[in-house]
Formats: structure tokens, sequence, C-alpha cells
């Protein structure tokens, strides 16, 4: 793996609380990429009609905050993984080892 990663596949299967928090982390995740999609396909139907154009629109706008928050989530639970205790590990990926820390 390379030095510097952040996002590692395996790091959910360190402990049994890693694999509960990248469930609960993933579950938000595929709620929230839904949530978009179901926005987007609504606000295309909604825009072929002049009347209601303007709701459309908000269903675009909601579904691009909603792809907005999918990074948003992926990212917390790297963080949620270096609060359980994962600091050296991140650390490492960084490149900053015991024998080049500044």
């Amino acid at each position: 793996m390379k030095s510097g990663q952040l996002f590692r596949p395996n790091e959910r299967n360190r402990s049994e609380a890693h694999k509960r928090v990248y469930a609960a982390y993933e579950l938000w995740y595929t709620v929230v990429d839904v949530a978009a999609a179901i926005s987007f396909v609504s606000g295309s139907f909604l825009f072929l009609s002049e009347s209601t154009r303007t709701a459309g629109t908000w269903l675009f706008i909601f579904g691009s905050i909603f792809f907005l928050l999918k990074p948003i989530i992926r990212l917390a639970r790297e963080l949620r993984f270096v609060a359980m205790g994962d600091v050296e590990t991140l650390a490492e990926r960084a490149g900053w080892s015991d024998g080049n820390k500044a």
C-alpha cells in the first residue's frame, strides 16, 4: 500500500468495533446516495413542465447537497477510525514514521 494513503479498504476489518463503525457509515452513505438519485430523477421530471420547474430546480439543489455529503461521510468515517486510536496507522500512511518526525 502506498505511503500517505488515507482510505484503506481493509481498515474496516481491524476489529469488531471497526466493523460496526464501517457498517454504520456505509449505511448513511447509501441512504444519502439513494436520496441524491431520487432527488435528481424527481427533479428531472418536474423540470419538464413550466409549472413545476421551480420545484424541480430545488430538487436538483438538494440532490447536489446529498452528493456533497457523500465524501464528507467517508472522511468522517476515517476520522472516527483515527479517534478509535489509529493515530499511528494514519501517521505511517502519511509517511511520518518514528524515523522521520519533524
